[in-house]
């Protein structure tokens, strides 16, 4: 049922309003694996980006939404919980020691059921649209099941769905998948062993480059967590990470 649910939204609920409205376009849909597990690596502007991914594909994407998203209360708290929970999105408990590790796992049995895993390196939300440094959950899971790393680039979907917003606004979005990455190959020609942290970072790292070539964005060798966190105790941008105003 849950899976009727994914493509009613996709195809008559929410899907026709945000072709209408923001106009999207997509790039590279070739790049996308007609079969078997893969991970589309994306990066991440708005909460919007999980919406116009699994529309603009034709596979159907699962994300591991936070739990939060499942344990609102009031209206607006169960509308949310029900509409995850019908698109079939994977809750996971961040707040526990081992949430990583959950996290990972559980992306990892996703993969290997042959589904299309939704996931953003950064690991939160660019509070300024750049692109921050990645964790390497993404590049663990696609080690351990050797499946494709699509990336994708967003484009459009900060302004379309600034943070902060529950209402869209009208501004075109567009979406550019890039060729998969073959997680193995690639350390393969590094000489890097599949299980160790080395291999795991220059994957990550190898996806962030990929992602900063496709957007045009500029880099931050910071994760954006601590970077939100900063600013969110008023403290600004920690040393060196501050945007240039000239662009």
């Amino acid at each position: 049922m849950k899976i009727k649910w994914y493509w009613l939204f996709k195809q008559v609920v929410i899907g026709p309003f945000l072709r209408v409205y923001n106009r999207p376009q997509v790039r590279g849909v070739e790049n996308v694996p007609a079969t078997g597990g893969a991970i589309m690596a994306s990066n991440h502007q708005s909460v919007m980006d999980s919406f116009f991914l699994p529309l603009l594909i034709p596979r159907r994407v699962t994300f591991l939404a936070k739990q939060e998203y499942f344990t609102g209360e009031g209206i607006i708290g169960k509308l949310q919980r029900a509409f995850f929970l019908s698109v079939g999105q994977v809750p996971i408990d961040r707040s526990s020691g081992d949430a990583a590790r959950s996290a990972i796992e559980t992306g990892i049995g996703l993969v290997r059921e042959g589904k299309v895993l939704g996931i953003y390196p950064e690991g939160t939300r660019s509070p300024d649209g750049r692109i921050y440094r990645g964790k390497t959950g993404v590049a663990r899971m696609a080690l351990a099941t050797g499946a494709p790393v699509v990336p994708v680039a967003m484009f459009g979907t900060r302004k379309a769905n600034p943070i902060g917003t529950w209402i869209p606004r009208p501004a075109k979005v567009g979406m550019h998948i890039g060729k998969a990455i073959d997680p193995l190959e690639f350390i393969a020609s590094r000489g890097l062993d599949r299980d160790s942290y080395e291999a795991a970072r220059a994957l990550t790292d190898r996806i962030i480059e990929t992602l900063v070539e496709m957007t045009g964005n500029d880099y931050v060798d910071r994760y954006a967590a601590d970077v939100k966190a900063s600013l969110a105790a008023g403290r600004g941008y920690p040393e060196g990470t501050a945007p240039d105003p000239g662009r």
